[in-house]
């Protein structure tokens, strides 16, 4: 089966309004840049984002951030960003911060089939009782606290306590890598030199936490769009 498409837009056409994307990249670096671009230019709106960051003002997953596209976030590094801030705290935009490598785990976690684990990040602070509030309204009061709270729960597994976390719900992964085809439809991400080696992992979950999607991704690949 030929799983090469022609453009990033053939690549997303089938990804509908309210999907839940992994989404790589570390800063700026391994960005699946056309991927977005062609979501933007689609419309596709009320996306549910998994990524290390939510780009910057006007690039990256920022393009779709500021056209109000992107309805929640789950990510562990937010800033240089304005409008993210400014759409948080007015109650826009929902956020679920996660410590970067218990995020990393999360979604590897998922790829594997766990449906949960435990980690020593985050043990006896906010984030052990659940993190931040999700979503603020817009007078500044909260409007969805987190969903794991009160508190997590953890047990004492030497030498430390480590609280429970979950793996993200499945998700449509876009990784930025070079793919090289191989026979029968594999494809082996050769490295983009960032995270986008983990973005393809929740969609290989087949635990019930996240039925949608398995074994289903896309990356950038010069000369067309893989979708394996």
């Amino acid at each position: 089966m030929n799983k090469v498409r022609g453009s990033a837009a053939e690549a997303v056409a089938d990804i509908p309004d309210g999907a839940s994307l992994a989404v790589g990249g570390f800063g700026l670096s391994g960005v699946p840049a056309a991927l977005i671009d062609a979501l933007y230019a689609r419309g596709t709106t009320g996306l549910r984002v998994v990524s290390n960051n939510c780009g910057v003002d006007g690039r990256g997953l920022g393009v779709l951030l500021a056209a109000g596209r992107i309805a929640r976030v789950t990510g562990s590094y937010v800033g240089e960003n304005k409008e993210f801030a400014r759409q948080y705290l007015s109650g826009e935009l929902e956020v679920e911060l996660t410590p970067q490598g218990t995020l990393a785990e999360r979604l590897r976690a998922g790829g594997a089939g766990i449906p949960a684990f435990y980690t020593p990040a985050g043990v006896g602070t906010q984030v052990a009782r659940g993190g931040l509030p999700w979503r603020y309204a817009p007078d500044g009061t909260v409007a969805v606290p987190p969903h794991d709270g009160p508190l997590r729960p953890t047990r004492s597994l030497l030498p430390r306590t480590r609280a429970a976390r979950r793996p993200p719900r499945g998700a449509v992964p876009l990784p930025h890598a070079p793919l090289r085809a191989l026979p029968g439809g594999t494809a082996l991400p050769l490295g983009a030199g960032s995270r986008s080696a983990w973005a393809p992992a929740p969609s290989r979950h087949r635990d019930s936490l996240a039925p949608r999607r398995s074994g289903y991704r896309m990356s950038e690949q010069e000369g067309g769009i893989v979708a394996v």
